[in-house]
């Protein structure tokens, strides 16, 4: 059976800048022009911003897959070539969020589910590699159903929101201010864009920036010049600069407090290293200052759970390969079985009109004769092919490669294809070195 292979650039091994510059044009470009080769008759595309995979069945997967990683210039250093077994495991491992910068983060199995979606529209899949990603969706599906790998938050932005919720009794209609639009800020605001607050809004040294992101995210930006009038009507902060000195300091909020609504309080979350936030704040009236120290605590909390849910994910994954490897193989026994069928059935027909034309250069053959010698060869057809069948099913329920190889070989039906099933073997001498190999 033709293979998958697979090339994977990933956060393990490449910059995010390697992983850009390995990719050229869009995907769909990408796609036909992996499926336009000769050798590749299945492929599918997986791009993240921390990922560029590719899967290709072909009968020469390793010089298909080298030569298009030369073609779009990516070093081999940053690439890591998988053969089948590992493909499908990486695959499996992949959705299950075993792969993700973030152990069991549920990003990545709608990625999978969207760009194998576009493949599948795209004409460029087949049997093989939807049995592998139609497989993969089911396992990340059951992981995260039968595991806590995707509970609880993991990053110190996530674990800041989490907190706000946990505090505030819930984020909805409140209003929320983030101090900071680097990498920490981002993670933040995309954390709360998934929550059903009233607004956020986005603040930072460099205004182009806050409204890049306020943009992106149905948000509001904010001077960071005029943070302190943003405060009086916040319900909660959550400042990550990475500035040197005190973004809000025990005036600013003290000022901020004053013009607020009586008794309404304001919950302050530091999540800044050295910290944005002075600590003195949390001694005003109705005002609530978390640190870093406290978010770390929960983070680490949830990190160790999910190493420990990670083992139970691996266990589901061994037993979903080793059903997918007997699904392959039964799929591939119902082949050989279907091009056995074909080649028999097109000598029982080619045998049936000898016969009738034999008789018939005696005597009228009339079509009750007709329908009686097809009757006959039709039944001594699947008499002969009853007992492979049963054979050949057995071997792939009990995994016996070698057995539904020689079967294959010794009736001609392993041909090495090319979309217009150019090369043939020659069968005679196959059938020559079997029975040379069995008198030896």
């Amino acid at each position: 059976m033709t293979e998958i292979s697979s090339m994977v650039i990933s956060h393990k091994k490449a910059k995010i800048e390697e992983m850009e510059s390995a990719w050229h044009g869009d995907l769909d470009g990408l796609l036909h022009n992996l499926y336009n080769h000769e050798y590749v008759y299945e492929c599918v595309v997986l791009k993240t911003c921390n990922r560029v995979e590719i899967y290709v069945v072909s009968p020469k997967s390793s010089s298909v897959l080298f030569s298009f990683a030369k073609e779009m210039g990516a070093s081999t250093h940053i690439i890591d070539f998988y053969g089948h077994d590992e493909s499908l495991e990486h695959l499996l491992r992949l959705a299950g969020g075993l792969e993700s910068m973030i152990v069991g983060e549920d990003q990545i199995l709608g990625q999978i589910k969207d760009l194998y979606a576009y493949s599948k529209k795209a004409g460029t899949t087949g049997k093989i590699l939807d049995t592998a990603f139609d497989k993969a969706i089911q396992v990340g599906k059951r992981i995260r159903n039968e595991t806590r790998i995707n509970k609880g938050s993991v990053s110190i932005g996530s674990a800041a929101v989490d907190l706000a919720e946990e505090i505030l009794d819930g984020l909805t209609g409140k209003s929320v201010l983030v101090i900071g639009a680097g990498e920490i800020g981002v993670l933040v605001a995309k954390a709360l864009a998934e929550k059903d607050i009233e607004a956020i809004y986005i603040a930072n040294r460099t205004f182009k920036k806050a409204e890049e992101i306020a943009y992106e995210l149905g948000g509001y930006a904010v001077r960071l010049n005029d943070v302190q009038t943003q405060l009086k009507s916040a319900d909660v902060v959550i400042s990550g600069t990475g500035a040197p000195h005190y973004i809000l300091t025990r005036e600013i909020v003290e000022k901020a407090m004053k013009d607020r609504e009586k008794n309404r309080k304001l919950l302050l979350i530091d999540i800044a290293n050295p910290r944005d936030i002075e600590e003195s704040v949390a001694e005003l009236d109705n005002v609530e200052l978390c640190n870093i120290d406290n978010l770390r605590v929960i983070s680490e909390k949830t990190l160790k759970m999910r190493k420990e849910e990670a083992k139970k994910a691996e266990a589901i994954i061994q037993e979903e390969i080793r059903l997918l490897n007997l699904q392959y193989k039964r799929q591939q026994a119902d082949k050989i079985i279907s091009d056995l069928y074909r080649q028999i059935y097109d000598v029982r027909i080619r045998e049936r009109e000898k016969a009738v034309n034999r008789l018939r250069a005696y005597h009228t053959i009339g079509k009750i004769e007709t329908e009686v010698l097809d009757d006959l060869t039709h039944s001594i057809a699947n008499k002969i092919l009853a007992e492979p069948t049963k054979v050949l099913r057995q071997a792939a329920e009990l995994g016996n490669d070698e057995f539904l190889d020689v079967v294959s070989r010794v009736f001609c039906l392993e041909k090495e294809k090319t979309k217009v099933e150019k090369i043939k073997p020659d069968c005679g001498n196959e059938l020559n070195r079997i029975s040379e190999k069995g008198n030896s």
